[in-house]
């Protein structure tokens, strides 16, 4: 079924807006998998805060251009799916990696990420960036170290000072017994 100019619009502006607040992007054919499967696909991207939408190569081609996912534009041949991480920059990645070990047909051709494409056979290395509550645990742990260095030392003199007390104090005692 042949789309109306206004419908052809509406994807296009509707996909450019998602590719401008997006952190990275992923391009993979789906070539030969199940409604069902599509399905579960699209569930577990909802889960993740991952955008899913099958769009047509040359709608998708004017969506993605004068955003940084403008270098996928040549790539874009054959049925594919686009996946564009919303909330944290390996959503999409680690989507697409999950999903391809469950699905053999699920084949990821592009992987977008900071104005540059990166090798489909690189995925997995998109996919372990961490989360954004994890990068902020990790950014914490890193704030807190010297801290609590800092805090240890100035307690040591103290904690020495009364192990010793408490070792003279046993002395004697041994000694008055």
């Amino acid at each position: 079924m042949a789309l109306r100019l206004e419908d052809k619009q509406a994807i296009v502006s509707e996909v450019a807006a998602v590719a401008a607040r997006a952190h990275s992007a992923v391009a993979a054919e789906y070539r030969g998998l199940t409604v069902e499967q599509m399905t579960k696909l699209r569930v577990k991207a909802r889960e993740s805060g991952v955008y899913v939408k099958v769009v047509k190569n040359t709608l998708a081609r004017r969506a993605v251009d004068g955003t940084e996912f403008a270098c996928m534009k040549e790539g874009l041949v054959g049925p594919l799916i686009l996946a564009f991480s919303q909330e944290d920059p390996g959503g999409a990645a680690r989507l697409a990696r999950d999903f391809a070990k469950d699905a053999d047909k699920f084949v990821v051709r592009m992987v977008a990420m900071g104005g540059k494409l990166i090798a489909p056979a690189e995925i997995d290395r998109v996919a372990n960036l961490p989360t954004r509550d994890q990068a902020i645990a990790m950014l914490m742990g890193v704030m807190k170290a010297p801290i609590e260095k800092l805090v240890r030392t100035m307690a040591e003199p103290h904690a020495k000072l009364v192990r010793t007390v408490a070792a003279i104090r046993d002395q004697k005692q041994q000694a008055a017994a």
